[in-house]
């Protein structure tokens, strides 16, 4: 599975779980608070939401500066697979 393929399917997942929506509305987690996993999978799913997805470099840069609002979706994408 190539890796665009893979952040839009990881977008949908975490957008399934947790609309963004929801997520906003929920106090997000401290930066001390979030293991490994969970930070790389909200910057993975947070790339997935970025404005404008067909720029590899703009994704990285909303997810960068967005990853803390979806690691209530990450979260819960994580729980639903353990």
């Amino acid at each position: 599975m190539n890796t665009s393929r893979r952040i839009l399917l990881t977008g949908l997942a975490g957008l399934a779980v947790a609309p963004t929506a929801v997520a906003a509305a929920v106090p997000s987690a401290e930066p001390a608070d979030v293991t490994v996993a969970e930070e790389s999978f909200a910057r993975t799913i947070a790339a997935a939401h970025a404005p404008d997805i067909t720029c590899a470099r703009q994704a990285e840069r909303y997810a960068d500066a967005h990853w803390p609002e979806y690691v209530v979706a990450a979260r819960a994408v994580l729980g639903a697979r353990a």
